[in-house]
């Protein structure tokens, strides 16, 4: 359980889009119990009272454990996943939207406004406001992930990605790139600072 905690937790939520991912976890946890559970309870009534089980026919299996439990359970989880993945897209043209750039490079990342200088390793945003983060990459395959803020985006070469991120309070969230990139990945942290609004460093 050492994962689920510290500044690279996804189930120590810091904005909305990490909420709603840690909801998803949640969620999808419960309905593998309520999956699970009954199985585990026909496996000991087998071993307790064998003849029960045997009195209940192949087609009562199949239509009810096979079929309705599962479609049940499963449909609400496809249901609340799309409703979930809604919470997580970037908007074009969305008012009150900070637009900032991630560009990605063997071995590190640059941040900064979209007709602005880069800094490599700081991406500057305002808290309390919703940014969409413009990801790419120079080179190969990289992915860009908050965990405390949002799922990851992959950085792709020659296309731009965006992801919407926001961090309700002032504060650091660590970064790290997701996707295996080479000899160099595991040395590619980064860091979103949330700052005041107005004293983004060029963000407004």
């Amino acid at each position: 359980m050492g994962g689920c905690e510290g500044p690279l937790s996804t189930l120590d939520p810091a904005g909305p889009s990490a909420e709603a991912i840690a909801d998803l976890w949640w969620v999808m946890a419960a309905g593998s119990v309520v999956l699970l559970v009954p199985v585990l309870g026909l496996i000991a009534l087998t071993f307790v009272r064998p003849g029960a089980v045997g009195r209940i026919g192949g087609k009562a299996w199949l239509v009810g454990g096979g079929l309705v439990l599962p479609g049940v359970v499963l449909s609400a989880l496809i249901a609340f996943t799309f409703l979930t993945g809604e919470r997580l897209l970037a908007r074009p043209g969305e008012p009150a939207v900070v637009e900032v750039r991630a560009v990605a490079r063997q071995w590190e990342w640059r941040f900064g406004p979209m007709d602005g200088p880069l800094e490599a390793g700081v991406l500057t945003i305002p808290a309390g406001q919703p940014a969409h983060v413009h990801v790419t990459s120079e080179d190969v395959i990289h992915s860009f992930w908050v965990p405390r803020l949002a799922g990851k985006m992959d950085a792709i070469p020659g296309q731009v990605n965006v992801l919407r991120i926001l961090a309700p309070a002032p504060g650091v969230y660590e970064g790290v790139c997701a996707e295996f990139c080479g000899v160099g990945h595991a040395h590619m942290p980064f860091v979103v600072e949330a700052v005041e609004a107005g004293a983004a460093g060029g963000v407004p």
